[in-house]
């Protein structure tokens, strides 16, 4: 071998191991997801926002383990548990209640910032909002609060609606108590709410043939992340069977259906990615206050109303946040 020859190979020689460590190094998140990755792309770029932000970017000063249950909610504690034995530095823990629940069952010592729907203290995941305590924080869309203005807006865009029917996921933690909310509001305004389960495709597809043949005036979608997957078959089956369905986010309204009314998910997402990385610079997530959104978007699909042959109040889209056309 050429002397020139023995010196690149024993310069590659040395480099590679000092690539290698610098590799194991880095401190590794585990991101934990009830979602699935094909329809969380913009979620996930907020959450690596806002780990940015904070001074942390995958691939370069951090390596982030990805686990995706994919709506199936009874694949979390293993997925969880995968993520303890990787012995990760903090574990992300998004799209709702299950993921940190399972994340909180697997670890009391690792680090758990999530992203849910409804109330940690009510879910015993956190002492209370201001002073978490334990190895919690993170933030919340506060969804089972929304539910009596969400029914509000239907009335105004249904104003001689009497039945509404409410479909949620029954596996989700906290769609019972949503729904329980929203019948109280009901029943102050002589309106009645019809709950229908659903936690796959199929039945969400029966679901909407059961609303035909109760003849509702309109629709509410419980909070819940499978749901939120399911938002092209949602907006595909409210146009035809012509029924007004109030959704909880404005994804369902970018995919095709009438309004929602609810925060943009992706600032908290952001705001977990900035607390992930508080986390990894040294702060306890005791010290980190659990965040609530401060303001709410309301959403309107213009073209989806004209098909429904609906016409908005003015008052209605005075207040809107969003029209698409």
């Amino acid at each position: 071998m050429k002397r020139r020859d023995f010196i690149k190979l024993s310069g590659a020689a040395a480099i590679w191991p000092l690539a290698a460590r610098a590799q194991q190094s880095m401190p590794i998140i585990g991101f934990l997801s009830a979602r699935s990755p094909s329809e969380a792309a913009s979620v996930l770029g907020a959450f690596r926002q806002g780990l940015g932000e904070a001074g942390y970017f995958e691939g370069k000063n951090v390596t982030v383990e990805y686990r995706w249950a994919e709506g199936r909610y009874d694949r979390l504690p293993e997925l969880a548990a995968q993520l303890v034995h990787r012995q990760v530095a903090v574990i992300a823990a998004t799209g709702g209640e299950p993921s940190p629940l399972a994340a909180k069952a697997a670890t009391a010592t690792i680090p758990i910032v999530f992203t849910l729907g409804g109330d940690p203290v009510e879910t015993r995941l956190v002492a209370s909002l201001n002073r978490p305590g334990g190895n919690l924080t993170g933030t919340t869309i506060m969804a089972v609060e929304m539910g009596p203005k969400r029914l509000a807006f239907i009335r105004e865009l249904v104003p001689k609606a009497t039945t509404v029917a409410m479909l949620i996921n029954p596996n989700f933690p906290t769609a019972l108590a949503e729904a329980r909310v929203v019948q109280d509001s009901a029943r102050t305004v002589e309106m009645q709410i019809n709950v229908l389960n659903a936690r796959t495709e199929i039945e969400i597809e029966a679901a909407f043939t059961n609303l035909v043949q109760q003849s509702v005036d309109a629709l509410m979608v419980g909070t819940d992340p499978f749901l939120l997957g399911q938002r092209d078959q949602f907006a595909g089956l409210a146009a035809r069977h012509a029924i007004p369905t109030m959704y909880f986010l404005r994804e369902f309204v970018q995919a095709g259906g009438l309004l929602s009314y609810g925060p943009d998910v992706r600032r908290g997402y952001r705001q977990a990615g900035v607390y992930t990385g508080y986390v990894l610079g040294g702060t306890k997530p005791a010290d980190l206050p659990v965040l609530r959104p401060t303001s709410f978007l309301l959403s309107i699909n213009l073209k989806t109303a004209r098909a429904l042959g609906l016409t908005l109040p003015a008052t209605v889209l005075a207040l809107a946040d969003e029209v698409i056309e």
